[in-house]
């Protein structure tokens, strides 16, 4: 059977995507489809890639049982749009700066989280807002919606 491949992307890899991908990741394993997934994060940029989740992100995960250790930010390429089934971004920025890296969707691949819940918008952006439960809030929402379309 093949894995269905989701790919979490925001601006650096530190904040946002790492906090969804570890999330998602918990959800599928609470519900005991873990080896139905792969699941991974990247950044559209270069500025973070090596550093480790950002501290408040890594104490809001850690908080609710879940860990990211190992976890180092890297960029999203052009494999990564062909390899993943789902490219999932954290704002419109985000689309923005796929599109320099791959091109056009051509495939249909990238959504908003958000656009799997009641209420389509950006994720709150905690690098800025230094709101990490608006984020921790937002992003179980977003995946909680993603795999309710996903049939999970």
């Amino acid at each position: 059977m093949k894995k269905i491949r989701i790919l979490f992307v925001c601006h650096g890899n530190i904040c946002r995507s790492p906090m969804a991908e570890f999330v998602m990741k918990q959800k599928v394993a609470e519900r005991g489809l873990s080896a139905q997934f792969e699941i991974a994060s990247a950044a559209t940029s270069r500025e973070e890639i090596g550093n480790p989740v950002y501290p408040p992100a890594r104490r809001m995960l850690a908080s609710h049982g879940i860990s990211c250790a190992g976890k180092t930010a890297r960029q999203m390429t052009r494999a990564d749009y062909d390899y993943y089934d789902y490219i999932i971004i954290m704002d419109q920025n985000n689309r923005r700066n796929i599109q320099r890296i791959v091109g056009q969707d051509l495939d249909g691949k990238i959504s908003l989280l958000m656009d799997y819940t009641d209420h389509p918008r950006d994720v709150a952006d905690p690098w800025y807002t230094g709101d990490f439960q608006a984020t921790w809030d937002d992003v179980q929402e977003g995946c909680d919606g993603l795999l309710s379309a996903m049939g999970c």
